[in-house]
């Protein structure tokens, strides 16, 4: 019989924990080898084990889900993640499947559908625990991001976050939302934008909108009145 593959749990939750646990306890296929409830300690973790798969809570104590496995891939590229959610919005589905992950359950359906998940992602192939169809979020993978179409210096002494938030900002979006969309605080969100603003010499939303436009980040018709 084949060896089984290894398992690494990365949430916050211990009780959810112990029920992932029971679940792939129960399969001949696959063996927990560690957990962990936040980040720092899962790519510990991860590095020390070296799973087969990793399956990580997208919301983590002290970072998100997301830059947590863009770590685990830089670092083990034969590891593949799986992500373990509450939420079911495409934003994060498509977020994850970007950062690096092949799977994504929802966790109110983990009991039915992990095992199916992990059966998949092992083999090489993407698992969605959704509704949106594989082409769906194929396509959204394969979209460009929107880069500046101008050589501009000013933009590229901007750190690759504060571009993120750059791009978010001038497409209308508050800082509450940004940052719920992050995954950081919105004070953390006013210190980017500060930073923003005083590196590319702008003084207002609008300054904001149209440098964004100039760069061919944003489409200007959408604020007009």
């Amino acid at each position: 019989m084949a060896s089984k593959k290894r398992i690494l749990i990365v949430d916050d939750h211990p009780l959810f924990r112990e029920g992932l646990k029971s679940i792939i306890t129960g399969s001949r296929h696959f063996v927990v080898e560690g957990e962990a409830g936040n980040a720092r300690d899962g790519l510990t973790m991860a590095k020390k084990i070296q799973p087969d798969v990793a399956l990580v809570d997208i919301s983590l104590p002290d970072d998100s889900g997301m830059q947590l496995t863009r770590r685990i891939r830089e670092a083990l590229p034969n590891t593949r993640v799986m992500i373990i959610s509450m939420h079911a919005k495409i934003d994060y589905i498509v977020e994850s499947f970007q950062a690096g992950a092949t799977g994504y359950v929802v966790k109110e359906s983990a009991a039915g559908r992990l095992v199916q998940g992990l059966h998949a992602v092992t083999e090489g192939e993407y698992f969605l625990d959704s509704s949106i169809s594989h082409e769906v979020v194929s396509r959204l993978m394969q979209s460009p991001v929107r880069e500046a179409r101008v050589n501009d210096m000013d933009y590229g002494r901007l750190t690759p976050r504060e571009q993120e938030i750059m791009r978010l900002l001038a497409d209308g979006q508050s800082k509450s939302e940004i940052a719920e969309r992050l995954f950081i605080s919105i004070k953390t969100v006013e210190n980017h934008r500060s930073n923003i603003m005083k590196k590319l010499d702008l003084h207002c939303a609008m300054d904001l909108v149209r440098y964004a436009a100039k760069l061919g980040l944003i489409d200007i018709d959408l604020w007009k009145e």
